[in-house]
């Protein structure tokens, strides 16, 4: 008997529950299947990513260290590899035990695959005491070396220097200052 009764009492209070979720707490659910038209247009048309405060490192070897930072960042793909469109830029090189180069520019493309960075946009590079302005910088890691180019202006403890290009040889730290046009030459103004 005593059986009988709780199972009663387990039927009522499940009943009730079941009429109390229905009556009060279960919502209408329709479904409705809408098509897109075949031309995607609801689709957005961008579709590259877009990152704030993005930084990369990059160990280059157990020496060197590249780091690169921007403000604001797009990803583009770009065919097999891609391109970072970087916005408020500013990069690093670190050698072990030596002093870094700072690079900082308004603008920056930064290709994923081989750290190449072509810096545009008032460029600084900061080296000790030495500043170099400039509209231009391209890395290239697999020749090793930072070309330097367009307006571009040096001021050291010793004076100033305007030229068209200063190319560094990453491996031999070697420097090569040069003009665009053979017949005019390299500015030098001494303090």
């Amino acid at each position: 008997m005593k059986n009988i009764i709780q199972f009663s009492l387990v039927c009522i209070i499940g009943i009730s529950l079941y009429f109390i979720y229905n009556t009060y707490l279960a919502k209408d659910v329709t479904s409705s299947i809408e098509t897109l038209p075949a031309d995607n247009e609801f689709l957005p048309k961008n579709t590259n990513n877009q990152i704030k405060n993005l930084r990369y490192e990059v160990n280059l070897d157990n020496n060197n260290q590249y780091i690169i930072t921007s403000n604001f960042s797009e990803l583009i793909n770009s065919n097999e590899y891609e391109i970072v469109k970087m916005q408020g830029v500013e990069a690093i090189f670190i050698e072990k035990e030596k002093i870094p180069i700072l690079i900082k520019s308004d603008n920056a493309d930064y290709n994923n695959e081989n750290y190449n960075t072509e810096f545009k946009n008032n460029v600084l590079i900061e080296y000790m005491d030495s500043k170099i302005f400039s509209d231009k910088l391209n890395i290239d890691f697999k020749k090793n070396k930072i070309r330097i180019f367009e307006n571009v202006l040096y001021e050291g403890d010793h004076g100033k220097m305007k030229t068209d290009n200063i190319v560094i040889n990453l491996t031999t730290k070697e420097i090569d200052i040069s003009m665009q046009n053979e017949n005019k030459n390299v500015e030098l103004i001494k303090y």
